[in-house]
């Protein structure tokens, strides 16, 4: 069963000790004759109080992009500032690989799925630590 409906508010969400939300995300990829990137939308969000970092993470790419996989080894923690409010934010990345691709998700209206290289992954990203992310995952399926 899927869910269609995507958490929102901030009721839930959890904060560093300086504010700053703490913010979880996958890259999703899959395997084909090479390696097969990420998709074109950021999947990161809030990482909320009833949940673990994977957790979290494996419901963000369900939300956001209607994948379903194994989340594995986390590939990094990183501190950004927000563009909105000014302060640091904690980001957390894993790399997903994708098992089930749904064809309606929550945030189908909100978003694109569009599975690209990840040469096209790394441009369309826009934003440095989630690039970071990326490279350590490259490097990591390239040394299997």
């Amino acid at each position: 069963m899927v869910c269609l409906v995507s958490r929102s508010g901030r009721e839930m969400q959890r904060y560093n000790e300086t504010g700053g939300r703490q913010v979880v995300g996958c890259i999703p990829y899959r395997y084909k004759q090479n390696i097969d990137g990420s998709m074109s939308n950021e999947l990161e969000g809030g990482w909320e109080l009833d949940e673990t970092l994977e957790e979290a993470a494996s419901r963000e790419s369900l939300e956001e992009a209607g994948v379903i996989g194994i989340v594995e080894q986390e590939l990094g923690e990183w501190s950004f500032i927000s563009k909105r409010y000014g302060i640091y934010y904690e980001g957390h990345m894993f790399p997903l690989l994708v098992k089930e691709q749904h064809d309606t998700w929550a945030e189908k209206n909100l978003r694109t799925r569009l599975w690209m290289n990840v040469v096209e992954a790394r441009d369309v990203c826009q934003h440095w630590w989630m690039k970071e992310a990326l490279d350590i995952l490259v490097h990591r399926l390239t040394l299997h």
